[in-house]
Parts: structure tokens; C-alpha cells; sequence
């Protein structure tokens, strides 16, 4: 096998997805459009609820920069991983591969705690509602925010510095369409230990702590809609919830897969599934499930598309 020196710090050869040319066409295709899809999904919902001004409520406002951390996270990875798939360039430097990485994982770590804060948030709002302006303040939101991204900064920075200090002498090609913490540790002749329990605990509890936040507020919120006497009230209850219940569920099933296990279980199949899935097909789901399983935004929809045709009858 190919082996290089650390101190040069060379390319690193991505080897993407497959080796068929036929399979890469099609990937090619079908990534693209996803994409795209992510893109136009993602601005459409922020645009909404820019727009709209009964959508300026907590809620919305931490779903807003949900939508921007998605089209961050799928920027910084689909747009590379169609250039390997459509051209011969599968080389990535040594700087970008971990300024790939430092991007990932920060935002990653923040979409967590994003998640976590839109939970405390309905949980405010159906289990203390009388009291909700002014627990879910401008300020509380604002800190909330703030702390996700601050969180995934320090995750982000931890893992980075703890594993450029590896000397990575084996070989040069990273078996993954993206750089990743298990494939690049995979090819590091020092001794990883240390750095995976960093990555370990600093995964774990970014993790664990968003969904114990979560799981905590939504047995409250469960707790508190069985107690409701009429089943329209518990559905209309339940309905503010579904929509992120389900992005929660979807996003951090594919997480957990990933991370939470050692780096020897590391499987190239299984983790590329995995990965094409939270990486790629998330960002473009997440505002088709805030949209279409969400009442508050097709009414936000038709009010503009009513507005925008009152217009033109007046013109």
C-alpha cells in the first residue's frame, strides 16, 4: 500500500461511494437533485416565516436556523462528494479535509441542541402556556441559540486539534465519500486511543445530553396532553409536536448508528449508508417535514399565494 509522510501533508483520495461508472452517474443524478430540493427547501422555508409575521414565535425562530444549519451542513459536503462522483478529481487537501470535518461537527452539535431548545420550547408551551411569552422570551432564545453554537464550537474544536496531532503514514485514501473521524482514524499509525475517547465522550454527551433534554420534555408533554379530557384537545396538542418529534427521531437513529460505537466496529457499507442518509437525505427532509406535517406553515403558505393573487388583481 501507498504510504506518505505527515509532515508534507499531501492530498488525501476520497474513494467515494463505488467504483462503477454507471452506479456513479446515477448517484450523481440523484444526489444533485437532492440537493437542489435542499437547497429550494431550505430558503423556502426561512423565506416563509421571514415573511410571514404570525410565524415570528419561538418556534419559529429556532426552525429558521435549523434550516440554515442543514443547507450549512449539506453544502459543505454534497457539492465535493458530486465532483468525485462526476470527474477523476477525487483528491481533497490535507487543510480542507479537516476544515471538512471542523465544519461537520460543529454543525452537527449545534442541530442537537437546536433540537433540544425546539423541544423545551413546545414543552413550554403545552405544559406552561399561560407563562410561555415570558419564559420564551427574545432573550431566552436568543441564549438558547446562542449556546447551540457555542457547544458545537468547543465539540467541533476538541475533535479537530485532538486529531491533527495523529500521524497518518499508511496510506493517503480515506475508504468514505467525505472526511470523517472512524475512516480517518482508520488510517492514522498512532495510537488513537486517547483521541477516541475524546471523540467518544465529546459525541456521547452532545448526544445524550440534547436527548435526555428532549425525552425529558416530551414525558412531560405526553404527560400533560393525557390529561386533557377531549381527544380534539389532545390531538391538537399532540399535532404541535408531531412534526419535530419525527425530525428528532429520524435524525438521531442515523446519529447514534455512527458515533456511538468504537472505531473498530468501523463497517464501510454500513457507515455509508448511515452517513449518505444524516449527510445528504436529512437536510432535505427536514423542511418537507416542517412543512407538509405542519398546519401553522401551509396556512402561512396560502395567506401568501392569496396575497400575492390580491395583488395582481389590483395591478
Amino acid at each position: 500500500m501507498y504510504t506518505w509522510n505527515h509532515t508534507n501533508k499531501p492530498d488525501f483520495i476520497l474513494m467515494g461511494l463505488t467504483d462503477s461508472k454507471e452506479i456513479q452517474l446515477i448517484l450523481s443524478v440523484l444526489f444533485l437533485l437532492i440537493y437542489l430540493i435542499t437547497v429550494l427547501g431550505n430558503i423556502g422555508m426561512m423565506l416563509i416565516i421571514y415573511i410571514d409575521t404570525q410565524l415570528h414565535t419561538p418556534m419559529y425562530f429556532f426552525l429558521t436556523h435549523l434550516s440554515i444549519v442543514d443547507l450549512s451542513y449539506s453544502t459543505a459536503i454534497t457539492p465535493k462528494t458530486l465532483e468525485n462522483l462526476l470527474t477523476t478529481n477525487k483528491s481533497i487537501s490535507y487543510t480542507n479535509c479537516f476544515a471538512q470535518l471542523y465544519i461537520f461537527i460543529l454543525l452537527a452539535a449545534t442541530e442537537c441542541f437546536l433540537l433540544s431548545s425546539m423541544a423545551y420550547d413546545r414543552y413550554i408551551a403545552i405544559c406552561n402556556p399561560l407563562q410561555y411569552p415570558v419564559i420564551m422570551s427574545p432573550r431566552c432564545c436568543l441564549a438558547l441559540l446562542t449556546g447551540s453554537y457555542v457547544i458545537g464550537a468547543v465539540d467541533s474544536t476538541l475533535t479537530v486539534f485532538s486529531m491533527i496531532t495523529l500521524h497518518f503514514c499508511k496510506s493517503n485514501v480515506i475508504r468514505h465519500f467525505y472526511c470523517d473521524t472512524s475512516p480517518l482514524l482508520f488510517l492514522s499509525c498512532s495510537d488513537t486511543h486517547v483521541v477516541e475517547i475524546i471523540i467518544f465522550i465529546f459525541a456521547g454527551s452532545t448526544i445524550l445530553g440534547s436527548l435526555i433534554t428532549i425525552s425529558g420534555s416530551y414525558v412531560s408533554i405526553l404527560s400533560t396532553i393525557l390529561k386533557i379530557n377531549s381527544t380534539s384537545g389532545k390531538q391538537k396538542a399532540f399535532s404541535t409536536c408531531a412534526s419535530h418529534l419525527l425530525g428528532v427521531t429520524v435524525f438521531y437513529s442515523t446519529l447514534i448508528f455512527t458515533y456511538l460505537k468504537p472505531s473498530k466496529s468501523y463497517s464501510l457499507g454500513k457507515e455509508q449508508v448511515a452517513s449518505v442518509f444524516y449527510t445528504i437525505v436529512i437536510p432535505m427532509l427536514n423542511p418537507l417535514i416542517y412543512s407538509l406535517r405542519n398546519k401553522e406553515v401551509k396556512s402561512a403558505v396560502v395567506r401568501l399565494v392569496k396575497k400575492r393573487q390580491g395583488s395582481r388583481k389590483l395591478i
